[in-house]
C-alpha cells in the first residue's frame, strides 16, 4: 500500500506545524511548503516524514515547479491543506492598491493554482480532500479588515465552487474558520494578561482539519467553524 502523501501550503510555526505533526503522526508522507527556508527546515528537522520546499503561493510558475517536485520525491498528493494567509489588516484609508492585491494574490490565486496542480492527482486516483484554512473576515468584513477580509471572502466563495464541482468526483473540499486568536508565542505576547480560554490551541485546531481529511463521504462538511469555549459570538 502506498503511503499517502499531506501537502501544507503555509507550513509555519502555529497551526501548519500542528496540521503536520497530525498527519505525520498518522503514517503519511507531509511535504511542507512557505516561504522562508530557515523556518522550514527547521520544522522539517523537528517533524518525521516531513519534507520541506520554499514556495511563493501566489506565483504560477512556483507552483508548477514545487509541486512537481513533491510528484516526484513523495508522491502523489492525496490531502492538500492551503494555509497561506496575509496580515493586510487595515481600513479603507490604510489600504492600497498594492496590499489588495497581495492579499487576494495569497488567499484566492494562491488556492487555486494549489488547487490545479493537485486535482488531477485526486482525479485519478478517485478521491483526496483539499482543506482550506479560512477566519471569520470570510464571512462578514470589519472596517479594519478591508483588504484581508475582500480576500478571504474570495477564498471562501472559491472553495465552494470547488466543493460543488470536485464532490460528486470523490474529491472533499472543506472550509474552516477559524474564528479566534491562535495560540502562538507572538499571539501571547499580544494579550499577556488574556485567559487560557481566549486563545485556541494549534494542536486543537489540527485534529478537526485532520478529522476533516478522513471524513467518510457519505456525510462530508463543507464549512466548519472553530472557536475556543470562551470566545463570544
Amino acid at each position: 500500500m502506498k503511503v499517502p502523501v499531506c501537502v501544507i501550503v503555509g507550513a509555519g510555526p502555529g497551526n501548519g506545524a500542528a496540521f503536520a505533526r497530525a498527519f505525520s503522526r498518522a503514517g503519511y508522507k507531509v511535504a511542507l511548503l512557505a516561504r522562508g527556508r530557515e523556518s522550514l527546515d527547521a520544522l522539517a528537522a523537528e517533524i518525521a516524514g516531513t519534507r520541506a520546499y520554499v514556495y511563493d503561493a501566489g506565483s504560477p510558475e512556483a507552483a508548477e515547479q514545487a509541486f512537481a517536485r513533491i510528484r516526484t520525491e513523495l508522491g502523489p498528493p492525496r490531502t492538500l491543506i492551503y494555509n497561506a494567509s496575509t496580515r493586510d489588516f487595515a481600513d479603507i484609508d490604510g489600504t492600497d492598491p498594492a496590499g489588495l492585491e497581495h492579499a487576494w494574490r495569497v488567499n484566492a490565486l494562491g488556492l487555486l493554482l494549489a488547487a490545479k496542480q493537485v486535482i488531477p492527482d485526486m482525479r485519478a486516483a478517485g478521491e483526496g480532500s483539499i482543506v482550506v484554512i479560512g477566519a471569520t473576515a470570510s464571512l462578514k468584513g470589519a472596517a479594519g479588515f478591508v483588504a484581508f477580509a475582500s480576500a478571504k471572502a474570495a477564498q471562501r466563495s472559491l472553495a465552494q465552487s470547488l466543493a460543488r464541482k470536485l464532490g460528486p468526483e470523490g474529491i472533499h473540499v472543506s472550509y474552516v474558520i477559524i474564528d479566534a486568536i491562535v495560540d502562538t508565542p507572538a499571539s501571547r505576547a499580544t494579550a499577556p494578561d488574556a485567559p487560557d480560554g481566549f486563545f485556541a490551541r494549534p494542536d486543537d485546531i489540527a485534529e478537526s482539519v485532520f478529522f476533516l481529511a478522513r471524513q467518510p463521504r457519505s456525510a462530508w462538511t463543507f464549512e466548519l467553524d472553530l472557536r475556543p469555549f470562551g470566545e463570544h459570538w
